[in-house]
């Protein structure tokens, strides 16, 4: 099968590789349709990563059943399904209680199996695999792992009628935290540095758009939530961002509030200096969020399928580019440069 592997610099190379096999009776094997950039994606691109070259990379993914091994039974050749990329060990603690998304294998499972979106084929066991009604595209349901990361952020931070959300970021993970909390019935304020993505957050039904590089975000946080600053604030910028924007969130919140940590950090150890004092003194809770897994018993990824299949998340707006999987390096240019490019989500058509 074609894929695109990484490269010693960090960038891609299409080239010929094996396709993967049903391993187990339990498993799905899909052709991939359409793969997404997102953050973590972009954190990894252009960097000289040792651990990655010649790897197949990616996990935001939609495709077709091609395959199915003798004990599925809930899929055949043809189905359009969207495949779930957190896949843990299955016999630790925490993936026994459904809380893979934290298993200490989890890297090594998921890039092993479903999370290789940058080829033309993936294999998975069935309970990875949704699948799609007949009027949720396969561009749409791509980004249903976006919006999964955000429902686990959601829960996390306990989003509820009328109160007031700052969400930090405006990226695909950012206006994906504005629709669900919006359809909570909380109020949202939505910082970005870039134009587009806060004209694109407007039309999602943000509340107030701050663009930082011009404007106080704390001033406007605090007009916004009262004086008292608001209840909770999604930190969904992460990456190189994070020295600045997390400082941030701790100063937009009220006492007694929470800041949710969604976007991601490098490896290794990060030293950001906080007011640890007036964060002690304000009961300010920082809670981390990672990937998504299970609410109660219900799959979060599941709960995300039926809110884009309801109309009640808006996927199609994200899209903003699109690029075949011979020009993915051309993809991730696009997607890098948003500030000139005006790129949220861009998809790669696979195959």
């Amino acid at each position: 099968m074609k894929a695109a592997l990484k490269t010693a610099d960090g960038r891609f190379e299409i080239t010929d590789v094996e396709m993967p096999v049903i391993p187990s009776g339990d498993f799905v094997l899909a052709r991939v349709r359409v793969a997404g950039i997102c953050g973590t994606d972009l954190r990894h691109w252009n960097k000289a990563e040792p651990e990655l070259e010649h790897h197949i990379v990616g996990h935001e993914l939609s495709g077709e059943v091609i395959e199915v091994g003798d004990d599925v039974t809930r899929f055949k050749p043809g189905d359009r399904v969207v495949i779930e990329t957190v896949m843990g060990d299955g016999v630790c603690d925490y993936c026994k209680v459904q809380r893979y998304n934290i298993c200490e294998h989890l890297y090594d499972v998921r890039t092993k199996f479903v999370s290789r979106a940058y080829g033309e084929f993936v294999c998975g066991p069935e309970d990875k695999f949704y699948k799609l009604p007949d009027h949720v595209s396969f561009e749409e349901a791509a980004l249903i792992d976006t919006f999964s990361v955000c429902l686990h952020a959601h829960h996390i931070g306990q989003v509820s009628v009328n109160q007031k959300v700052v969400v930090i970021g405006a990226g695909p993970i950012g206006l994906g935290q504005l629709q669900l909390a919006k359809s909570a019935g909380a109020d949202v304020l939505i910082a970005d540095l870039v134009d587009s993505s806060l004209d694109l957050a407007k039309e999602l039904g943000a509340d107030v758009v701050v663009n930082g590089s011009r404007e106080d975000l704390v001033a406007r946080a605090m007009e916004f939530a009262g004086g008292r600053g608001a209840d909770i604030c999604f930190e969904c910028a992460g990456g190189h961002s994070m020295p600045k924007t997390l400082p941030l969130a701790t100063k937009v919140v009220r006492r007694g509030g929470k800041v949710v940590l969604v976007g991601g950090f490098d490896q290794g150890e990060v030293t950001i200096p906080l007011e640890w004092q007036r964060i002690q003194m304000s009961e300010i809770q920082i809670l981390p969020s990672a990937s998504f897994a299970y609410h109660d018993i219900y799959p979060e990824q599941g709960m995300v399928l039926e809110l884009l299949s309801r109309g009640k998340l808006n996927a199609s707006k994200l899209i903003t580019h699109r690029f075949d999987l011979d020009e993915i390096n051309e993809a991730f240019e696009a997607a890098e440069a948003k500030e000139k490019t005006g790129a949220v989500f861009v998809a790669i058509n696979i195959s």
